[in-house]
């Protein structure tokens, strides 16, 4: 699979985007006005603690307070239980006793605010690097579930141990906690990976996470540790061995990926280069046209049927049709190749618009049970591309599938969009007759709560059309009824659901 990485840089936002194959895969956006804060860690002062939700807020210097689950809490268990050491088991105390208002914790943003909600916080605090994550709070040594090779997850584990402790003899200054070792877990990318890198990633982030604990100790609201920039952090995690190319089209931000790459990630080097085409970067495999057709409701399918997109606040929805695909052979098989053809596209527009949360798949209704089995199988191989993590269910009664992919930072469209001023994002407005019959109720109400001499109706041109011509006869009996004459006025500025009656 040919896989490339082009990178668009202007002084007001970054864009990376993903291709495979020629195809837009994965896109991902900052923005110089307003950059993500997931993965940064903050010293937090507790503003309210809510034990009916077993939940805090947590002031970490953003504009929203910051949310802290009872699930995402971090204690010695000593600490918790004055002393003792108790079994696994043994529930922990109210989120009430282990917090209060004033008290200051170490957190990390786990998801961005989204919408009206705050960042969501975890005390369970990790740092990736290129090839491996620290995990302070644990001792566990894990493997990235993408690694099936038997040999090489025992090759990583023990490779980890060994350097764990090496680091622990060489460096005494590093072991923060002597009576526990730091937990780590060997990222996808480790898989063939030389000791010598792993070695010096597990230095690095000891290094690293010294100066986290340093400075958390001090008694104040602040930022302490803030993730990569977009561009290396794409260098980071989203590079594999397949990568052919990543193109940049700043020399600036070339410079930085030349030098980061040489300290962290030496075997890409050779594979970062300047774009000098005439066009825009964007431009090459249509990113351009398909970020646009990822803004839209309907999705088309090279078949002639096409998918249904609406994202909600609650859930996204996803509602799969034949549209002008009739088959050649019968019903049940015209159905089921729709359903295999939306399961690929489905998966890569869950990716391109950063959908997350709950989300329901509607397929098309199969009566065949080996059918309905090799839509979800091709949904969950579409799916195995994902960095992100996703959980899928077997078909319902109802025919529908649900899943849930992690959300970490908003999604595509709500970066790129805002709720639409005239229909207020319900997607709909009031035909310009129902406008009209409002405007109707609204004049009686006028007439009859105040003694006016003449009344006026803004309006939009639509609207005001309307009136004077096919309800004509029923503004006449109106103006007959309240006995006092009524004057239009079309605004050009007013959306078809504005109007404003004004008494003269």
């Amino acid at each position: 699979m040919s896989t490339e990485i082009l990178i668009n840089v202007t002084p007001q936002e970054s864009r990376v985007a993903l291709v495979e194959n020629g195809i837009l895969q994965e896109l991902m956006i900052e923005r110089s006005s307003n950059q993500g804060i997931v993965g940064n860690i903050y010293k937090g002062k507790v503003s309210r603690v809510l034990p009916g939700m077993e939940a805090a807020f947590i002031d970490i210097g953003q504009e929203k307070a910051a949310f802290l689950h009872a699930s995402d809490l971090r204690f010695p268990k000593e600490q918790i239980f004055n002393g003792d050491t108790p079994d696994e088991d043994i529930q922990l105390p109210p989120i009430s006793e282990l917090l209060h208002e004033g008290k200051y914790v170490l957190v990390q943003v786990i998801k961005d605010p989204l919408g009206t909600k705050g960042a969501r916080l975890t005390m369970h605090v990790t740092i990736p690097s290129r090839y491996v994550v620290l995990m302070p709070d644990t001792n566990t040594i894990g493997v990235s579930s993408k690694i099936d090779d038997e040999e090489e997850r025992k090759r990583l584990k023990n490779l980890i141990a060994h350097y764990r402790e090496k680091v622990d003899t060489d460096n005494p200054d590093l072991d923060l906690l002597k009576e526990q070792k730091f937990g780590y877990i060997a990222r996808t990318a480790a898989e063939g990976i030389e000791d010598d890198a792993i070695a010096a990633d597990i230095l690095f982030l000891n290094k690293l996470w010294k100066k986290v604990n340093d400075a958390s100790g001090q008694s104040e609201t602040k930022k302490i540790y803030s993730d990569l920039p977009l561009v290396q952090r794409a260098l980071r995690d989203m590079v594999a061995e397949d990568i052919e190319s990543i193109k940049v089209d700043s020399r600036e931000t070339l410079a930085k990926l030349l030098e980061f790459s040489k300290i962290y990630i030496p075997e890409l080097s050779d594979k970062i280069e300047y774009y000098t085409g005439k066009r825009p970067i964007f431009d090459l495999h249509s990113v351009e046209d398909e970020i646009q057709k990822s803004l839209k409701r309907k999705v088309s399918l090279k078949s002639g049927g096409y998918l249904i997109v609406d994202q909600t606040e609650a859930m996204t929805t996803i509602d799969v049709n034949t549209g002008g695909f009739v088959g050649h052979r019968n019903l049940e098989e015209t159905i089921f190749k729709t359903n295999l053809e939306a399961a690929q596209t489905l998966a890569r527009q869950l990716r391109l618009r950063n959908l997350g949360g709950i989300i329901i798949l509607d397929f098309i209704d199969m009566k065949q049970d080996d059918h309905k089995e090799q839509v979800l199988a091709a949904l969950e191989k579409a799916l195995e591309n994902d960095s992100a993590k996703t959980s899928v269910t077997s078909l319902s009664s109802l025919g529908l599938v649900e899943m849930t992919r992690k959300r970490t930072r908003e999604s595509l469209e709500h970066i790129l969009c805002e709720s639409c001023s005239t229909c207020e994002g319900r997607g709909y407005i009031k035909t310009a007759t129902t406008v009209c019959y409002e405007i109707f109720r609204e004049i009686l109400r006028e007439a009859r709560q105040f003694d006016a001499r003449e009344l006026l109706v803004l309006a939009s041109l639509d609207v005001t059309d309307l009136l004077l011509d096919e309800e004509s006869d029923s503004l006449a009996e109106l103006q007959e009824f309240i006995g006092v004459p009524i004057r239009f006025q079309a605004e050009s500025l007013y959306t078809q659901e504005q109007f404003d009656v004004v008494l003269l």
